[in-house]
């Protein structure tokens, strides 16, 4: 891109060249080099707009993480029609089904991101956690409506569907498991 010329939405911009690179090439995959190249930028626009590319990953993190709120209010809004567990597959095939998997281990292959993130999120990995309190959250108004049993823990059984998702398709290298797979596991632990 020539030097001078304005660029519009240039964040989403830099974080959507991540998205692709993360899905195609994995956490190693993904340098600072890698996403101005993918996103059609010099590489100086990136710590132009960002302190440095630690900086931009964990705010990249982020925006994914807050782009899980739709879908959160969706499945709310869900809470006493159709099934829970098709309810909840679909919930889980469109957390993991997007890059959540991919930013997991980007978390973990990358240790100055993980204390970065920890400045503003104190506790276990931000996409995992959002999707279990959405879960929960979820899980808690089914039982309220009757449809969960009444000594069901919403918080835990969340956390036993995430932590069993996130096993589901965690695997890059075969093909991911199909929304049967994905609806068998969810009836086999809720209750």
């Amino acid at each position: 891109m020539p030097t001078g010329v304005a660029i519009r939405d240039v964040r989403e911009q830099l974080f959507d060249a991540a998205d692709r690179i993360l899905l195609r090439d994995g956490p190693s995959g993904l340098t600072s080099r890698a996403v101005t190249t993918e996103a059609g930028v010099a590489k100086g626009v990136l710590h132009k707009h960002f302190a440095d590319f630690d900086a931009f990953l964990a705010d990249f993190v982020l925006d994914r993480v807050h782009r899980m709120a739709p879908q959160a209010l969706a499945l709310r809004e869900a809470a006493g029609r159709g099934t829970v567990a098709g309810n909840v597959t679909e919930a889980l095939v469109g957390v993991f089904g997007s890059v959540a998997v991919a930013i997991v281990a980007l978390i973990t292959f990358r240790d100055e991101l993980r204390a970065r993130l920890r400045e503003t999120w104190p506790a276990g990995v931000p996409v995992l956690t959002e999707a279990a309190s959405m879960l929960g959250d979820y899980l808690a108004r089914e039982r309220d409506l009757g449809r969960v049993g009444a000594a069901a823990e919403p918080q835990f059984l969340a956390a036993m569907l995430i932590g069993s998702a996130h096993l589901l398709f965690a695997d890059r290298t075969g093909p991911p498991p199909t929304r049967a797979d994905v609806e068998r596991m969810v009836t086999n632990v809720l209750p």
